[in-house]
């Protein structure tokens, strides 16, 4: 992610060698943050790729509140969670409210929306928020380990360790080899015993 006059882009690694090319997903993009959402639909319309037509899903979203057309699985998987982070990074606030709420109808396409909702709050710091799409991912689907180690996570940021180890044992009930849990475990038992 690059910041310069407080606005942020994803795409490179070294702003002063980006180059935004007419008709290109950062195009679009770019006219997403300058809220010519006609122009990014456009631009979105005229690109063949996977991203670009989950582009088309997102601006009909935060445009008229709609699906025109509906995302894949995949393509939720693999942008929805970059775009919320980008929307709320730009402060696109009616635009991230717009897509929260088209969660219940991406939720019939991928039961993991709430979880990646949830990732993106927490690791914006908007804990309420991050805690309210878990535990709507728990009523989901209740045996992700991911979502476990979450929680864990959660509640040892917010320093309530017993619900902490709760939920990181969870985890390990579901994934017992996965090692960033066991070492959270530690880490949440050197705490509490």
């Amino acid at each position: 992610m690059i910041q310069t006059n407080n606005t942020f882009f994803f795409f490179y690694k070294n702003f002063s060698d980006l180059e935004i090319h007419p008709a290109s997903v950062e195009h679009a993009y770019l006219a997403i943050l300058s809220d010519d959402l006609h122009s990014a639909s456009c631009v979105f319309s005229t690109i063949d790729s996977p991203r670009a037509k989950w582009g088309r899903v997102l601006v009909d979203i935060i445009k008229d509140k709609c699906l025109n057309i509906y995302p894949t699985f995949f393509q939720i998987r693999n942008f929805y969670e970059i775009d919320l982070d980008f929307l709320l990074k730009n402060r696109k606030i009616d635009y991230v409210e717009n897509l929260l709420g088209a969660l219940d109808i991406f939720s019939n396409i991928n039961q993991e929306i709430y979880k990646f909702t949830a990732r993106v709050m927490f690791e914006n710091k908007l804990y309420s928020a991050a805690l309210k799409y878990m535990e709507l991912s728990k009523k989901e689907y209740y045996n992700d380990p991911e979502l476990h180690f979450m929680l864990a996570n959660y509640y040892k940021t917010i320093k309530n360790y017993d619900s902490a180890y709760y939920y990181i044992n969870e985890c390990i009930k579901f994934l017992p080899s996965y090692y960033p849990a066991v070492q959270l475990k530690k880490q949440i038992e050197e705490i509490i015993f």
